[in-house]
């Protein structure tokens, strides 16, 4: 059995504050590794400016150098295009690893408005991680008044292969103020690059595509 924690996001693009989080996250869960599903898509985010997937993985596994943190795209691979039923193909897929799902409190602010986010938190435990500015409206949210009499005590967090499902447990860190919005706002064509790459190197574009 492995202990392996799930991050999903749209990484557009990863940057410093998904490692630093990661890292705190591994450390007070006690993974044996991170998986960070680059999303294809995210259903209430606007396709207007999401960087191709290709460069937003690219840009992940940058992030996730030397790392316990396995960057991958395995939506893309699934065909699944909600959270509820690219959790149930990986558990499926991997039935003697044990995963937790970690969001930040700004998705858990906007959890009621997941497919199916009830058979999620009954699929496996789920870690929130404090984010500045957004832990009030969190903790207050519809989903929070459903999840509150599932939540765990932090201390006990190590020990989430144990809990029965749902459950949940608050994580705070210190804060990290960078957001992949601000990193856009500096550089919004950040993924030319990464897509400049592919093309010189036409042999790391096919191995991109066979890691996966």
């Amino acid at each position: 059995m492995r202990r392996i924690g799930l991050l999903g996001g749209s990484f557009n693009p990863a940057h410093g504050g998904h490692r630093a989080i990661s890292l705190f996250a591994a450390k007070a869960l006690g993974f044996d590794e991170l998986w960070w599903l680059v999303s294809p898509g995210n259903p209430l985010k606007p396709a207007k400016g999401m960087a191709p997937l290709p460069a937003r993985l690219e840009s992940a596994r940058r992030q996730a150098r030397r790392a316990p943190i396995r960057p991958t795209a395995i939506e893309r691979d699934l065909r699944t295009r909600y959270t509820v039923d690219t959790l149930r193909a990986i558990v499926r897929r991997y039935p003697r690893h044990r995963f937790i799902w970690l969001m930040g409190a700004d998705n858990l602010a906007q959890f009621d408005q997941w497919k199916d986010w009830r058979a999620i938190a009954r699929m496996m435990p789920i870690a929130v991680i404090a984010r500045p500015g957004y832990d009030d409206v969190a903790l207050g949210s519809p989903s929070m008044a459903w999840l509150r009499r599932f939540v765990r005590p932090a201390r006990q967090s190590s020990d989430w292969t144990e809990w029965r499902p749902p459950a949940l447990v608050l994580l705070r860190f210190r804060p990290d103020p960078r957001s992949a919005t601000l990193l856009r706002q500096v550089d919004p064509l950040w993924h030319r690059e990464y897509e400049a790459r592919q093309v010189r190197d036409p042999l790391t574009r096919r191995l991109i595509t066979l890691k996966e």
